[in-house]
């Protein structure tokens, strides 16, 4: 027997035009297929079992009618659509669970933050592309920004808060008068006793600057530091900054430079709209607002009068504005704000 006549007898044993001894013949073999040993079903070797049933068949030399009418069926039960999707998704779903674990190994993703705990240190270290918050054991909070790591001993025991930072982290510290809060880089040591500020301290980097949001922060140089120094008590050689302030240390010079902050934020929000007021007014409500110093010669602007609405401007485009209407300029040294004037006239009495 041919094969295509293997496939003629299967297809009219599936529409019902076998004859007895065809059918018979059939599901014999059938029945010997599914007892033979290490012969899989569907979905494992489909080819290989059609394969074994067609050379049984020629075996036997079983005849096939010639007028068969040959109908489009699959070849055999198994490989009718419903089955065979069936099967295909009993074998996915086995699959599925035989290899889950090692998918999950690989798929999932690393942990943003890396956590490491060696003889009582615990290092956390931002993997990330983005700046993750993290909560220390004395409930203050430290936005870690990526690549950046942050060490301390567990639960921030001993006399002192004492954290080590790589990188860059804003820091919202929990009050505590009675256990200052200390930020420990490569090269500076920065003193809180509870207040938000900024320090950014990359690994060989140039420069490390540290930054103020609130409060009072003390910072000094790492070698020879007064580590009981406080913002209450600043080290001799150390730097008080002020809410808007910042100090850049430089490696090369090994000294700091106290200055403003790139984009001072309002600290004490005012209103901000002057008609015809006198220009000491509206630096006052300026310096007030953002917690800086202005030096002008007040006997100057003594008559100056201006009148100016600032609206969502930073700082020094406010100033910019100011200065415009008054024709003055300013320059900053220190972290405070020079204003330059020559004065004004007063308008003639009409």
């Amino acid at each position: 027997m041919t094969e295509a006549e293997f496939q003629l007898l299967l297809q009219r044993y599936l529409d019902g035009l076998c004859t007895p001894q065809e059918r018979v013949a059939v599901e014999q073999w059938y029945d010997r297929l599914e007892e033979s040993e290490g012969m899989q079903l569907p979905g494992q070797n489909q080819e290989a079992v059609e394969d074994a049933i067609w050379h049984r068949l020629a075996t036997q030399n079983i005849p096939v009618a010639a007028e068969a009418k040959v109908v489009r069926h699959p070849a055999a039960w198994w490989q009718a659509p419903t089955l065979r999707i069936a099967a295909a998704l009993v074998l996915v779903a086995v699959a599925l669970a035989l290899l889950w674990p090692a998918v999950r190994r690989t798929w999932a993703p690393e942990a943003p933050i890396a956590v490491t705990v060696t003889n009582g240190w615990t290092k956390q270290t931002n993997t990330s592309q983005h700046p993750l918050a993290v909560r220390l054991p004395d409930n203050s909070r430290v936005t870690l920004h990526p690549g950046s790591s942050l060490r301390y001993q567990d639960a921030l025991a001993g006399a002192r808060r004492e954290v080590h930072l790589v990188g860059e982290a804003y820091f919202q510290v929990s009050k505590n008068p009675q256990r200052p809060f200390l930020v420990f880089t490569n090269q500076v040591v920065t003193t809180v006793l509870g207040t938000s500020f900024r320090v950014k301290a990359y690994h060989n980097a140039a420069q490390a600057s540290v930054s103020v949001r609130e409060g009072k922060v003390a910072v000094q140089t790492r070698a020879d530091a007064d580590l009981s120094a406080t913002p209450k008590r600043p080290a001799a050689a150390g730097v008080l900054l002020l809410p808007n302030q910042q100090a850049v240390y430089s490696a090369a010079k090994r000294q700091f430079t106290k200055e403003l902050v790139s984009q001072p934020a309002v600290l004490v929000p005012q209103p901000f709209e002057f008609e015809e007021r006198p220009v000491a007014e509206v630096l006052a409500a300026l310096e007030k607002a953002y917690g800086v110093d202005i030096v002008y010669d007040r006997a100057t602007l003594a008559h100056c009068t201006v009148s100016i609405t600032f609206y969502n401007e930073p700082l020094f485009g406010k100033l910019n504005l100011l200065c415009k209407s008054l024709g003055a300029n300013y320059s900053i040294s220190d972290a405070q704000i020079l204003l330059h004037s020559n004065g004004c006239q007063l308008a003639p009495a009409s």
